[in-house]
């Protein structure tokens, strides 16, 4: 029967880790849980809990740093980035409700292990790009750091990088430190009503160009826009083009007067401030505005400028199955899409779709009778898999850390 270990700390995480690759027993690296369905189903093994390693283990906002163990959640990482009005600055969402797993008890391991980035990421980057170290323990059972507290310390191999978007198949992640920035003075978003797709991602694309340094930029169909809980949203009755602009007041206050301008000759224009604006772009980063009872949901990264054409074909190519939903983020670069009443998850269709742009494609949610079919992750190409694999043998020679997670293979 598979057993399940929750070491206190990362000592223990080493003797559990060095154990299992002696006895050769997989395990399952679980934190909070919330992201268990993301990846292929690793059911059967023992389990490495770490929400035992728990608490921020320095920070100093003066020097906008903050290092927590793997295990601890990140709202209580943000709660204490809050009270000095600081943010991790990548905007981290929660996947658990979108997966079909447990809200609101993501850590800031799997967030890392993920990387998991929210629409701000088109103006901060990824998760990687704001960790600055982590503590780890490989599949040897050996324990490593890499990085430091300062960025000038990130020499030789940056292993943090190479860490972020492995899911849990290179090493046990036993603390990580970050990258912090201020909360800004002010959030406004501008919304533009009634464009369809293609017009509404190419005014993103303007409102990227413009010199306005937007922070976030999304087209919400109408089904989507219909399903927020923001009245000025769910209540035009009509696609929303949402642009976010943050800063000093009254540098917010003129970009956001500029983009209405801009867009005046467009469509309908309003603004969103404060709450309002914060609880859009949540929704939208979770992916609370498109429909999750049924049917699978896709994430897409392609072109901006074939994002509508993609989501086109898609259609043409399912003209016999139920409701396709779509929702547009990251200015048309992110395309999120449920599909209902399909078998294989539309695999072979979306991926097709995607094929001539240019991209790539993960099943986010799927029963796990799929998620074990069809590949999850867009397939690579022979020569990447292949250095990919050298790399899992490097850390994890006996494949005992989440196998089969990211691929059939290892």
């Amino acid at each position: 029967m598979p057993e399940t270990f929750r070491p206190r700390d990362a000592d223990q995480v080493r003797e559990t880790v060095a154990w299992a690759a002696a006895e050769e027993r997989p395990l399952e690296i679980r934190g909070g849980g919330s992201k268990r369905g993301l990846g292929r189903p690793t059911d059967g093994h023992d389990v490495l809990e770490i929400s035992g390693l728990g608490g921020v283990t320095y920070y100093e906002p003066t020097e906008l740093v903050l290092a927590a163990a793997a295990g601890t959640p990140l709202a209580a990482v943000e709660a204490e980035l809050a009270r000095n009005r600081q943010r991790l600055a990548f905007e981290p969402v929660d996947y658990g409700p979108v997966t079909g797993g447990p809200a609101e008890r993501s850590t800031v391991g799997g967030v890392v292990a993920c990387n998991i980035s929210g629409p701000r990421r088109i103006q901060a980057g990824a998760a990687r790009d704001h960790c600055l170290g982590i503590t780890a323990v490989s599949g040897r059972g050996e324990a490593f750091k890499s990085g430091g507290r300062v960025v000038k310390n990130v020499t030789g191999y940056d292993l943090s990088k190479l860490m972020a978007g492995s899911y849990g198949t290179l090493a046990v992640l036993t603390e990580v430190t970050f990258k912090v920035l201020p909360v800004p003075e002010e959030t406004r978003t501008v919304l533009v009503h009634g464009l369809e797709e293609t017009a509404g991602i190419a005014a993103l694309g303007k409102a990227a160009a413009s010199g306005l340094e937007p922070t976030a930029l999304a087209h919400l169909p109408p089904s989507a826009a219909s399903r927020s809980a923001v009245d000025r949203v769910s209540g035009a009755s009509d696609s929303v083009t949402a642009i976010r602009i943050e800063g000093p007041a009254p540098s917010v206050e003129a970009r956001s007067a500029s983009l209405r301008k801009l867009f005046e000759p467009t469509g309908d224009t309003g603004e969103l401030h404060g709450r309002d604006s914060d609880a859009l772009w949540r929704e939208i980063g979770g992916v609370k505005l498109l429909p999750m009872d049924d049917g699978v949901l896709w994430r897409l990264s392609v072109p901006p400028t074939t994002a509508a054409g993609v989501v086109r074909e898609i259609a043409r190519a399912l003209p016999r199955v139920g409701a396709i939903r779509t929702m547009f983020d990251w200015a048309g670069g992110l395309i999120w899409l449920t599909v209902e009443g399909v078998e294989d998850a539309a695999h072979g269709v979306v991926l097709g779709a995607i094929a001539s742009g240019g991209g790539h494609a993960t099943l986010i949610r799927a029963p796990g009778e799929i998620r074990r079919r069809v590949p999850v992750f867009h397939p690579r190409d022979p020569g990447l898999a292949a250095l990919n694999a050298r790399v899992k043998r490097g850390f994890d020679p006996r494949g005992i850390l989440n196998p089969g997670r990211l691929s059939a293979d290892y």
